[in-house]
């Protein structure tokens, strides 16, 4: 087996969507909730990949065996006031970190993630955040990740 990386690209799209739909399930049931019915995600996801892969503000690596998708990254850039620990104001969301369960603890998610967080610091990005799984909390702290224990959330 060898395992190789590439961009997303429009020709891997649904697949991508699919993939992401099934880890955000995957993640939400895991904390004993049920996934809400009559939410069109895929519609909504579809529409937010085609904006942001346009206009550059969403980048993806895929780790692809043969012609299967096994893994996935995703970054998406925002950009806020400068401040004094990132003077550009840019800052990297990393999502749709997900491996193929068959692939895991091989490398596959640290080298995703080093690839799109090398597109953030490319991207001029002072910062790279993420609300991690459970899953991924040992990952992200042995890449540098630290927690950050003031950040909060208010749903609209």
């Amino acid at each position: 087996m060898e395992i190789k990386y590439k961009k997303l690209s429009e020709a891997e799209l649904g697949t991508f969507i699919d993939m992401r739909i099934n880890q955000l399930t995957e993640e939400y049931t895991s904390t004993g909730r049920e996934v809400p019915k009559g939410v069109d995600l895929k519609s909504a996801l579809l529409e937010y990949y085609h904006r942001h892969m346009a206009d550059g503000t969403f980048v993806s690596w895929l780790a692809m065996d043969g012609d299967k998708i096994i893994g996935t990254s995703g970054m998406s850039f925002v950009e806020k006031p400068p401040y004094f620990t990132c003077t550009s104001g840019k800052l990297g969301l990393l999502s749709s970190m997900y491996t193929n369960p068959d692939y895991r603890r091989m490398g596959i998610a640290k080298e995703l993630l080093d690839r799109v967080v090398n597109e953030a610091r490319n991207y001029g990005c002072g910062s790279v955040h993420i609300t991690a799984s459970d899953m991924g909390v040992k990952l992200y702290t042995a890449y540098g990740f630290k927690h950050n224990g003031n950040f909060m959330m208010y749903n609209l």
